[in-house]
């Protein structure tokens, strides 16, 4: 039987999470979807990649979540001329007025706060896109040696077109890596559209205001760590990577056939990770199968690269992915 903390935690979680989507639902229609991965990443404490086409509300998503949190909010809008310290920051010399002598200062930039809007990163050079590297996986940037350290919690909220678009430059896969979630937004319903438009027609504008702070966040992150994981969940969570590895005798068929690269081992570690939050979200305090595969395409589609028969034949991240999660899902059933 759960504990009574157990209990009070996973209430805490939901609780958190119906009063941000209160928030978020005074500016975005739809996107349930969306919006609850994207939370799922906030708590979770990993970083998040929106991918659309333009005027889907991917900005605006990330702008109202900033105005629902109370936490330090920064926007970089990536450009083909940024450079890499325009977003970690730079040194300057200066005077100093008692001593007369010139000394070095550090301007931060900013990428210096909890949340980042990398806004369209994909528009920006690689070198200018590594920049982020970092930051995102040690929670510091060094600058002619010196090691700076960013506040927790630090929370990359990127945008990007989709990659066919003119004036994109692809990430690199190590920064895709980084990524705990890669969320795809899609064109809203008739009645949702519906909606935008007669939002857009009111004459007055809603506000959302800040439910959680930091120490409310950092707190949920903790309460999510020590969601109870089953040995048989575990599992699961690793066949599903392996399955998305060509050279492992458990490699799906069409991995072999089509991925040139499968997940790395941050796959699996993400899929626990989010699964966890989702199950104190629905009010549980144990991983359960069923979560797992509710973040697994949002978890692994980042984590795998096709080979060129994949592009040849029609196959993308998604339906080599839904093959795959079928067939180790009735696998794990007649076990």
């Amino acid at each position: 039987m759960e504990s009574s903390v157990a209990t009070i935690g996973a209430d805490r979680v939901g609780e958190g999470r119906e009063r941000i989507l209160a928030e978020l639902r005074k500016v975005i229609v739809g996107q349930d979807e969306v919006v609850e991965q994207v939370l799922i990443a906030l708590f979770t404490g990993g970083h998040c990649l929106i991918t659309g086409v333009p005027g889907l509300a991917k900005t605006l998503l990330i702008k109202t979540l900033a105005q629902a949190v109370d936490l330090k909010f920064n926007r970089v809008q990536f450009t083909p001329d940024l450079m890499p310290s325009d977003i970690i920051g730079t040194e300057v010399i200066e005077e100093d007025r008692s001593s007369g002598k010139r000394v070095i200062r550090f301007i931060p930039g900013p990428i210096f706060a909890n949340i980042v809007l990398a806004d369209e990163i994909n528009r920006t050079p690689p070198k200018t896109q590594a920049a982020l590297l970092e930051a995102m996986q040690e929670y510091q940037v060094t600058v002619n040696g010196v090691r700076y350290a960013l506040e927790r919690p630090f929370f990359v909220l990127a945008t990007q077109n989709p990659i066919e678009q003119e004036g994109t430059y692809p990430l690199p896969e190590a920064q895709l890596d980084r990524f705990l979630m890669k969320i795809l937004v899609t064109y809203p319903s008739r009645d949702e559209l519906n909606k935008i438009v007669e939002r857009t027609i009111a004459r007055e504008e809603a506000t959302p205001e800040a439910v959680l702070d930091r120490a409310a966040i950092l707190d949920v992150r903790r309460v999510c760590r020590e969601v109870l994981v089953a040995p048989h969940v575990q599992e699961f969570a690793i066949r599903l990577v392996m399955a998305t590895q060509p050279e492992q005798e458990e490699a799906h068929e069409m991995a072999k056939r089509y991925i040139r690269y499968g997940s790395s081992p941050r796959g699996a570690q993400a899929l626990v990770e989010c699964g966890r939050v989702r199950a104190l979200m629905r009010g549980r305090f144990h991983l359960a199968v069923e979560d797992i595969l509710h973040v697994a395409a949002a978890v692994l589609r980042h984590r795998i690269i096709l080979n060129f028969d994949a592009h040849a034949d029609g196959q993308t991240p998604e339906t080599i992915l839904a093959a795959v999660f079928k067939d180790v899902t009735s696998q794990a059933t007649v076990a």
